[in-house]
């Protein structure tokens, strides 16, 4: 399943409102070719109705052209409506096609359910379609209840988990990584717990 990611980038208020401009206009566009596409994640941004990120699962016979028409950085020509004095009128995201992960095995899942929350009605209120996926080994943990469907819910929790735990190993690649990195120019000189001498590398005492 595709997943895009649209990111304000760290960009100040005037990105985050261009996410929020931006998914609405792709997911408007997803109808208009009977895609289904569907919000999975998203971080809020600090002025209201904004986002700071968007992740956005998309389906269908016609979702790579979509994919490829949207993938890239996206330029909003605009006067700041926070600002209205700023002289800047032009402001940048990035929206991305996210690498498929390896898929998790349900041995390796623990899934419970729960009743939806938010919009929705009494339909809302008494279905436990919402799905909870944590990964046991690592305990990283997705809701997903954008389906009415508990059987849609589970398999998008699981392409989201894999994402999520895709995205944590990077992380803790990188981590070790910079350690190695720093270490490699923190090394003492002078006070060495072992010593070797000569082409034959023997060890010796000092």
């Amino acid at each position: 399943m595709p997943i895009l990611l649209f990111s304000s980038a760290r960009g100040p208020d005037e990105c985050t409102l261009t996410v929020a401009k931006a998914v609405k206009q792709f997911l408007f566009e997803a109808n208009k070719l009977a895609l289904t596409a569907e919000i999975l994640e998203s971080i809020m941004g600090d002025k209201p109705n904004t986002y700071r990120s968007v992740l956005i699962s998309v389906e269908g016979d016609q979702s790579e052209q979509l994919i490829a028409r949207w993938s890239g950085t996206l330029q909003w020509v605009c006067q700041s409506p926070y600002r209205p004095h700023h002289k800047r009128k032009n402001w940048f995201i990035g929206i991305t096609c996210l690498p498929n992960p390896a898929p998790i095995l349900d041995s390796a899942i623990e899934f419970s359910t729960t009743k939806s929350s938010g919009a929705g009605g009494q339909h809302v209120n008494k279905t436990e379609s919402a799905v909870r996926a944590t990964h046991i080994s690592t305990g990283i943990t997705v809701k997903v209840q954008s389906e009415r469907s508990q059987h849609a819910n589970k398999r998008i929790a699981k392409v989201l988990l894999a994402h999520k735990l895709a995205e944590y190993e990077a992380n803790q690649y990188q981590q070790q990584k910079d350690i190695r990195q720093q270490f490699h120019y923190a090394i003492p000189r002078g006070n060495s717990s072992l010593v070797f001498y000569g082409e034959q590398f023997w060890e010796g005492r000092k």
